[in-house]
């Protein structure tokens, strides 16, 4: 036996030493009910999941991506600022990635969601919904993030269709509109700047009292963006196509457009459970190679990044070949 194919097995062997269940089968994971060994399990199967696997499996990892198929941009019916698939459907994405990922033999997927997590000396074992284990050498969490949406009549429902975070990914469709952005102080001064290209029919709504500086309100004047303080009540819409606002003292503002970045907490709270530190914006704080301050736990996309998906597709296939390279050359300078 030589040295490679004993490294292989000892480290197989020593896995099930303290592993319930049959961790050599390869069968497809769905068909099972024992705990079974992977290289990587991906929580999260969206964007940046799939893109992570796409690197992994190109490596002959064996990868097992755990998704529960509620991505952060489900509510947008488009999807842009990503060449070679700008406009198209978000779910198309993943679908045509999905479908390009499986074949290659060694990554499975399974629709399912994950509920716990434990490491046990160097390797992690995951729990899920339906009741299913598996043990893995990393762990990559591609999660993203869950938005809170404000208690504001109308906005949800207006969400990722005409109340808009980016303006890099929706701008342009909304482009010499009448727009508004719903914020205060530096976050709406910031984005006015951004948007002030895309449209001079701009107006900001803090929902409240203002607090910009004096600075930013005569910058502000100068580029004839109103401030309006007034309550917003509700938004009025037509099937998520906004059509104006409403507000407390009875007058209405029509728009096309809202900008806003309502407060998000982490979709997946279980790297925090992990002991995984978070940043004041409370996205994940990786290194860079995309792992956390956990060893052998991973993150990308949303959860830890800028949000969009030409982002999150990069972040992902960073992690994949970070966490390749990580399995390769712990196998291969094993002394």
């Amino acid at each position: 036996m030589n040295r490679r194919k004993f490294i292989t097995q000892s480290g197989l062997i020593a896995s099930a030493a303290f592993l319930p269940g049959s961790l050599m089968s390869f069968t497809k994971w769905n068909e099972k009910e024992d705990t079974e060994f992977f290289d990587v399990i991906i929580v999260g199967g969206s964007y940046s999941g799939l893109s992570a696997a796409l690197a992994l499996g190109r490596s002959l990892r064996k990868v097992l991506i755990i998704d529960n198929k509620e991505p952060c941009n489900r509510f947008a019916p488009y999807s842009h600022n990503f060449i070679t698939q700008d406009g198209e459907v978000p779910s198309s994405i993943s679908e045509k990635s999905r479908k390009q990922i499986l074949k290659y033999e060694t990554v499975f997927y399974h629709h399912d969601t994950v509920l716990e997590t434990e490491k046990s000396k160097d390797l992690f074992i995951i729990r899920t919904k339906e009741g299913k284990k598996a043990t893995c050498n990393k762990l990559l969490f591609a999660t993203g993030l869950k938005d809170i949406m404000p208690d504001i009549q109308g906005f949800a429902e207006c969400w990722g269709v005409s109340v808009l975070h980016c303006p890099y990914c929706h701008g342009y469709e909304v482009r010499n509109e009448a727009t508004g952005i719903l914020g205060n102080s530096n976050l709406a001064f910031h984005y006015a700047q951004l948007v002030s290209n895309l449209t001079d029919r701009l107006t900001i709504f803090t929902n409240g009292k203002e607090e910009f500086t004096d600075e930013q309100k005569k910058i502000l004047q100068y580029n004839d963006i109103q401030i309006v303080e007034e309550k917003i009540t509700a938004l009025e819409h037509t099937e998520g196509k906004l059509k104006c606002l409403h507000m407390g003292n009875q007058t209405s503002f029509p728009l096309t457009a809202l900008y806003a970045r309502p407060a998000f907490e982490q979709h997946c709270k279980i790297p925090i459970q992990l002991g995984c530190k978070t940043n004041e914006q409370g996205l994940l704080i990786l290194d860079n190679s995309q792992q956390t301050n956990i060893s052998g736990v991973y993150a990308c996309g949303d959860n830890s990044a800028f949000r969009s998906v030409a982002v999150a597709v990069s972040t992902g296939s960073k992690a994949g070949a970070a966490i390749n390279a990580s399995l390769a050359i712990e196998k291969f300078n094993f002394l």
